[in-house]
């Protein structure tokens, strides 16, 4: 079996994240980018998914500056088999990656495509269904378990209320969420055999993208607490404000 994970560079979510002077854009000054959570998710769900069938390959794939051959490098650390980096400069436009990343992967005869369920930073949730969607494949979404069945993957997705199960025959694509795929820390060994591996880089066949940002704001300050007193005293009043200016009783 022959998986292709999709990963994207990403800040680190405990990261300051500062608006740069343009006002549509982050200051990276400092910033630490690691591969965004959702995408280790992923693949780890391949590298168990390999490991239980006894054989096959993991491929790394991701759409990014030359910067995220870093990431990639991570997931090759982890046990993927080898990498591509597709290299253009990302974009907010979910179908213009989904078709880069399309171009790509449509001649890798992969069995599968898993991806995180969204990526970190822009929280969309479109590249997995879109790029479905252009290889013809069947898609499921927002997977925490996964296995193999012969032809097909099983997929467990937790919905409001139950787990639903669901199968695909392959190939499929499947977007990750965390469930039982808590990744791997890369070992000694494995960043030494990283260093090893192939990465290949090649330029991103990408579209003009449709969607641009046209402003960053930070959110409004939260209003300063407020002492209404101590003790069983403080309970009446403490009512009062929760019901007439907080609204929430």
């Amino acid at each position: 079996m022959r998986i292709v994970v999709c990963i994207k560079r990403v800040p680190d979510t405990e990261s300051k994240i500062r608006i740069a002077a343009d006002a549509t854009s982050i200051d990276g000054t400092g910033i630490k980018f690691v591969m965004s959570p959702y995408d280790e998710f992923a693949v780890e769900a391949a590298l168990r998914l390999k490991e239980a069938a006894g054989d096959g390959e993991v491929v790394a794939v991701s759409l990014g500056e030359a910067v995220s051959a870093e990431q990639l490098r991570t997931a090759l650390a982890m046990g993927a088999d080898r990498a591509v980096l597709l290299e253009g400069e990302p974009t907010m436009d979910g179908l213009a990656t989904a078709r880069a990343l399309a171009a790509e992967i449509g001649g890798m005869e992969a069995d599968l495509i898993l991806l995180g369920m969204k990526a970190a930073d822009d929280d969309q949730q479109q590249v997995g269904p879109m790029l479905a969607e252009l290889l013809d494949r069947p898609c499921i979404t927002v997977a925490s378990g996964l296995e193999g069945a012969g032809a097909a993957v099983v997929a467990r997705r937790e919905i409001e209320g139950g787990v639903e199960t669901v199968e695909a025959l392959l190939p499929a694509v499947v977007t990750i969420t965390k469930g039982d795929f808590e990744p791997r820390y890369p070992s000694l060994k494995g960043i030494m055999a990283a260093k090893k591996k192939p990465l290949e880089q090649k330029p991103a066949q990408l579209t003009a993208s449709r969607v641009r940002v046209l402003g960053l704001s930070y959110p409004p300050e939260r209003p300063p607490g407020k002492m209404v007193g101590e003790g069983p005293d403080a309970v009446p009043e403490l009512v009062r404000l929760l019901k007439d200016e907080a609204r929430v009783l």
